[in-house]
């Protein structure tokens, strides 16, 4: 993750990434010695295991940057009150062009997990930027994937029930 901009997180879902971070950094020294092992086993060009505990490692820090960086922006357990412009931490209700349904989504991390029904949206994403301080009844565009362009209108924002 190289932008900065702070992520907002519910207090539980903080503290169960932390717990997963420190699971991982506690996990370290059982990888190292994992590779180690394997390194005795012999030639290391035809040595599945090494190569695999080494990929395994890689992946591992991998989520330990990640979560380190995710977790020191992160905006904790301070959802919005008010209900007046889409911020992180809010339930958006959305309508797209030339679709007669609204759709519900949550506006913050896709860390937060599912929230029953809500789909999380990032405020890092097209569609989440383009919702980013908007207010009901405004549309805003946003550039999909392939190229074209989807209007879509924020038609009610909802405090968190964080």
């Amino acid at each position: 993750m190289t932008d900065t901009q702070a992520t907002w997180l519910t207090q539980e879902a903080f503290d169960r990434l932390k717990s997963e971070l420190d699971g991982l950094i506690e996990n370290r020294p059982v990888i190292a010695a994992e590779i180690n092992a394997r390194r005795e086993e012999g030639d290391l060009k035809e040595n599945g295991g090494y190569h695999a505990a080494r990929e395994e490692q890689g992946q591992q820090e991998a989520r330990i940057r990640q979560l380190q960086e995710l977790l020191r922006t992160a905006e904790v357990g301070t959802a919005p009150t008010s209900s007046d412009e889409a911020t992180p931490g809010t339930i958006l209700e959305i309508k797209y062009e030339d679709d007669e349904d609204t759709e519900r989504v949550l506006l913050g991390s896709r860390e937060e997990g599912s929230h029953g029904d809500l789909q999380v949206v990032s405020p890092n994403s097209p569609l989440g930027a383009a919702l980013l301080g908007a207010k009901p009844g405004d549309t805003r565009e946003y550039q999909l994937p392939d190229g074209g362009n989807m209007s879509v209108t924020l038609v009610k924002v909802e405090a968190f029930p964080g």
